[in-house]
């Protein structure tokens, strides 16, 4: 059994993206949605729907991103 870095895909209200992927990204996609839904037991999401968990998931997880958003909204020359 694979360890995916996403669970279950929840059924959210349907947000229109226009977005333009290299054909081999999209591939990867399709094939990210078919073994999620093998894994989870559901049926495969629609790839598109993968990109905003993946998103998050990839900011929640970039420490660079974290440090730099914690300097940029602690007040400057504040005492910590």
């Amino acid at each position: 059994m694979a360890k995916l870095k996403l669970g279950a895909i929840a059924d959210d209200k349907p947000v229109k993206l226009t977005i333009e992927l290299p054909a081999a990204v999209h591939r990867d996609l399709v094939d990210y949605a078919e073994i999620l839904a093998r894994e989870t037991g559901h049926q495969a999401a629609d790839p598109a729907k993968l990109i905003v968990p993946m998103v998050e998931r990839f900011m929640a997880t970039d420490r660079g991103f974290a440090k730099a958003r914690r300097q940029r909204q602690s007040p400057a020359g504040s005492a910590g």
